[in-house]
């Protein structure tokens, strides 16, 4: 059995009893009941993951920034060299990205994860070493790798989530880096989806619109020379998806074998998450969607999977930020159902 397998087999739905006990633990705290929105459907989805009343705090917390460079950058689809992918890295390496100040804040944990770097890059405290290939091939012309690494990136995604949490983690977060990864995104809805290229594929790292007409182009080229069928999702992945996007898949299925909360960055992740969703029924059962994208493939993307995103503005920077910033708010609904007293308790009188 691979990891894959023993990994999807660990999957189970949210525990019923702990569900139940948790929802009507919110129904007793000194609120009005439903009063704090989608913190309490979170707070109820962590009780049932744990499988306890109240659930434990997601805390620490660790954001995986996967990083791989795509063959499909060859094609013109955005205006940065594919170099920066590597020296965006040393950047994280550094502490000097927006990921390094946004977990300054959060108080959470960086890995950096070369799944498909196009460079070689030397040892650094921070940097784990997992390359499947030296980037994508160029998915307009075959496919983007083989099956065989798509599944190797993928088994990179579970065993980082795994070690992270034997580490102490107890909330895991998606990161990402790869110039022109929101091309793959993007083809990856489409396909997964069976929706035009057009309808979700987005201006990435800020292209003009002729460029933004081209990239559309060139999805709509690859998914026509693939015709990747969504039952397959590997096979998808292969035809047209990232390193990073395969990790990312694992990373999530992961979490749920685990039954530790995975906070979905943006549409790198969002599009990850339809690849798990297709691969086991609870794929998702620990995740939870931090932000919607500007981009338009992740609100697709977040509908399909009926997941509602606790932010909203108009971030599209990816490398886990979006994550990050909900992590406070993930942590405050389980901590309001940790910490807040119920009416008895209080000594309040209940409404009539």
């Amino acid at each position: 059995m691979t990891l894959l397998d023993e990994t999807l087999a660990a999957l189970r739905p949210l525990d019923p009893e702990a569900v139940r006990a948790a929802q009507e633990h919110q129904a007793r705290l000194t609120k009005p009941s439903g009063s704090l929105g989608e913190l309490e459907a979170i707070a109820v989805q962590l009780a049932g993951l744990a499988g306890i009343d109240p659930p434990p705090l997601p805390e620490p917390a660790a954001v995986a920034v996967f990083a791989a460079d795509h063959g499909v950058h060859a094609q013109g689809v955005t205006a940065w060299p594919q170099e920066v992918t590597a020296q965006m890295v040393g950047n994280f390496l550094a502490g000097g990205a927006v990921v390094n100040a946004l977990a300054a804040q959060a108080g959470a944990t960086v890995v950096v994860v070369d799944v498909g770097i196009a460079s070689e890059l030397g040892p650094a405290a921070g940097l784990r070493q997992h390359k499947v290939r030296p980037g994508t091939a160029d998915m307009t012309v075959g496919p983007a790798m083989t099956r065989d690494e798509a599944l190797a990136a993928i088994e990179v995604g579970i065993a980082v989530a795994n070690d992270l949490v034997a580490s102490g983690s107890r909330c895991l977060l998606t990161g990402d880096m790869g110039i022109a990864n929101t091309t793959a995104s993007a083809a990856l809805i489409a396909a997964m989806l069976t929706t035009d290229a057009g309808q979700v594929t987005g201006r990435g790292t800020g292209i003009d619109d002729a460029l933004l007409r081209h990239k559309v182009d060139v999805v709509r080229r690859a998914l026509a020379l693939h015709s990747p069928d969504p039952t397959d999702p590997v096979g998808v992945l292969s035809a047209v998806g990232g390193l990073e996007h395969a990790a990312l898949v694992g990373f999530i299925v992961a979490a749920g074998a685990l039954r530790v909360p995975v906070i979905l960055d943006g549409v790198i992740a969002g599009s990850a998450a339809l690849v798990a969703a297709a691969l086991h029924p609870d794929a998702l059962v620990a995740c939870v969607a931090g932000h919607r994208s500007a981009e338009p493939g992740h609100a697709r993307a977040l509908a399909a999977l009926r997941m509602r995103p606790l932010i909203d503005l108009d971030l599209r920077l990816g490398e886990g930020s979006g994550a990050l910033l909900a992590l406070p708010l993930v942590q405050a609904a389980v901590r309001v159902l940790r910490d807040v007293a119920t009416f008895d308790s209080a000594g309040v009188t209940d409404k009539a």
